[in-house]
């Protein structure tokens, strides 16, 4: 049985993102507690009789490790999704993912704990690269944003879930305190891989394989609702065989094509979407908050519990996000994001600063990364920022960085496109995860200001060169970036871009009849379905 309602699609697909948030927290509630530093200890004990755990650049080291799994897995995720389709592309991340886990929680030394992260990298590298593509080739136009942000969603949830079974995990006083929580990883694997079976693959996939029945199938489960006469499939069906026709007088696309004179200019804006969510600064947030709320002078479950709120924060503010995306549009969201989270990270370095103090050696705790310490009205200043930079990612650049690329690029590119741009995701993930507790123990706080820098470059670079796609058509996006004719670069300007929502509000009110995948014509003077049919799936096409 294969299922076809496009809600149910998304949901079981994000899955993958899930990944990804388990095991952000799976490390961020275990690296500072006593039986993960003992475990892994490299600088016996400190003053307090403690363990001091991995040297910072190693503990930097596990941390990266699973991002660079990522890296490569999203490089590879192009050609196995070219190949395989995206949807055994998505299950063969999952199986991946289970040979992860299995070393991972067997882990006997910090190299087989690395490998095993490294793994479980290559994994989500994969999901994180095609479950966009996967969702964005089967929903509907109008739909499409909500549900490829719909993977932030599941990331926040993964991150949420798995720092709570940590750490009640945390009150077992032996090796099972990690190893129980980084086992049951492999239970939402299991349950993407179970799922995905029920799922149809993408039918642009299909077609470019020439399986014309099996895309002609799916598309009348998913946007015919079972209709095999429904104007809106043959449109369709009609408009991928014309796109296909095109792919088979042109090259198959390489990487390389992604650096041509055509697509530079897109290529980079993809790119640096996902480069940009990375240098926000949220990973400091995400993998070492136990280290700055450390700093702000909480200890023991009181540590936990503060650092979890968080998580919870991060799940609630995406909601808004994902409910209004296609409304603000992706260019003032990511805006307002960039200059918000600034203003954040500027505001924690100034009470840092000239509030805090060095920590005694050791660090606060026994945490040497946390080498800065500030107490009284100004630790809670730097709690409450904290909260409010994750709320502010939250509901901006954490989704929108997943919607954006996919919406910048052709068909014929799209999957290696996006497989580049989130490879770019990943290597900064490795890079910051292994450069952030070498900088709490070195520079301190003035972390805090490298991010915020980093934060108003990225409002610049947004403001001048990121053009608005939310509402566009393909045809739309094409001529901000190329003249008439497809040649020159010359686009319109980026901060001249609006959002388009118009015409497509008219078909949310009634001129689409979304549920039957059937097009009415309201128009009295024309009643032709068939013509308002054709009008409106050539402006919607994803």
């Amino acid at each position: 049985m294969t299922v076809g309602n496009i809600y149910f699609i998304a949901a079981i697909a994000v899955l993958g993102g899930g990944l990804f948030g388990f095991d952000i927290s799976s490390m961020s509630a275990i690296i500072a507690t006593q039986e993960y530093l003992c475990y892994f200890n490299q600088g016996g004990l400190n003053e307090q009789g403690t363990c001091v755990g991995p040297r910072s650049d190693v503990q930097g080291g596990i941390t990266a490790s699973m991002p660079g799994g990522s890296f490569v897995g999203a490089l590879v995720s192009g050609f196995l999704s070219d190949i395989f389709g995206r949807k055994k592309a998505i299950m063969i991340g999952a199986v991946i993912w289970c040979i992860g886990c299995v070393i991972v929680s067997a882990s006997q030394n910090i190299g087989m704990l690395v490998v095993g992260r490294f793994i479980n990298g290559v994994c989500v590298g994969i999901c994180s690269a095609q479950v966009p593509v996967y969702i964005s080739e089967l929903a509907p136009p109008s739909k499409r944003g909500r549900l490829v942000g719909a993977q932030q969603w599941a990331i926040t949830w993964g991150i949420m879930i798995m720092f709570y079974i940590s750490y009640g995990c945390s009150k077992i006083k032996n090796t099972s305190a990690f190893r129980i929580p980084w086992a049951v990883q492999a239970v939402p694997a299991i349950m993407l891989f179970v799922g995905m079976l029920f799922l149809p693959e993408s039918p642009r996939w299909l077609a470019r394989k020439n399986r014309w029945d099996d895309c002609e199938r799916v598309l009348i489960l998913v946007h015919g609702h079972g209709d095999p006469h429904s104007p809106f499939v043959a449109k369709e069906l009609a408009e991928i065989k014309e796109t296909c026709e095109f792919e088979r007088h042109n090259a198959d696309v390489t990487y390389w094509e992604l650096l041509k004179p055509r697509m530079i200019n897109r290529t980079h804006i993809g790119v640096f979407t996902q480069i940009w969510s990375q240098l926000t600064g949220m990973n400091v947030m995400m993998y070492y908050i136990t280290y700055v709320f450390a700093m702000a002078g909480l200890t023991g479950d009181t540590l936990l519990v503060s650092s979890s709120i968080q998580y919870v924060i991060n799940v609630l503010m995406t909601i808004p996000a994902l409910l209004y995306v296609d409304r603000w549009g992706r260019r003032p969201t990511l805006l307002v994001g960039a200059a918000l989270m600034a203003t954040w990270l500027f505001t924690n370095a100034g009470v840092l600063a000239a509030r805090g103090r060095p920590a005694p050696p050791g660090g606060v705790g026994g945490v040497k990364e946390a080498s800065w310490e500030v107490s009284g009205p100004p630790s809670k200043a730097v709690i409450a920022c904290s909260y409010l930079f994750v709320a502010s990612f939250a509901t901006t650049w954490g989704p929108v960085s997943w919607i954006y690329p996919p919406e910048l690029y052709p068909l014929r590119v799209r999957g290696k496109a996006v497989a580049l741009s989130t490879s770019a995701n990943w290597i900064m993930n490795f890079a910051l995860g292994y450069f952030v507790p070498p900088a709490f123990v070195n520079i301190q706080w003035r972390t805090y200001l490298i991010f915020g820098v980093f934060c108003v470059s990225m409002f610049i670079h947004v403001f001048f060169l990121f053009p608005e796609t939310a509402g566009k058509t393909l045809e739309e996006v094409e001529g901000m970036f190329l003249d008439p004719d497809g040649i020159k670069n010359i686009g319109t300007p980026a901060w001249k871009t609006r959002v388009t929502t118009k015409q497509v509000s008219q078909l949310e009110r009634g001129n689409v009849d979304a549920e039957k995948g059937a097009v009415v014509h309201r128009d009295d003077t024309n009643n032709s379905p068939e013509r308002m049919d054709s009008a409106a799936e050539k402006e919607y096409r994803p």
